[in-house]
């Protein structure tokens, strides 16, 4: 079991660990790495959109993901 709390809280401390805490290593190294590029591209306009467009996008996508490995695990975790 997982919790979508927890591997929300997670990717909205550090982007990309809520994946790694749902067993997601190469998903959660690829949206670490796309932050990290993001954050670089500030200096250019494009890194002030994508910066948070990909923030949100990993702390939605690790919470979604907890709750999928749950429900596929036959139990539900509320948080």
């Amino acid at each position: 079991m997982k919790s979508p709390g927890l591997a929300a809280v997670l990717s909205f401390f550090f982007c990309g660990s809520g994946q790694i805490y749902n067993g997601q290593i190469l998903k959660g190294l690829v949206f670490l790495v796309a932050y990290f590029i993001s954050w670089v591209m500030m200096w250019i306009v494009i890194g002030f959109i994508t910066t948070p467009i990909l923030w949100i996008w990993g702390i939605v996508d690790a919470y979604r993901v907890a709750q999928k490995i749950n429900l596929e695990a036959g139990g539900i975790s509320p948080f």
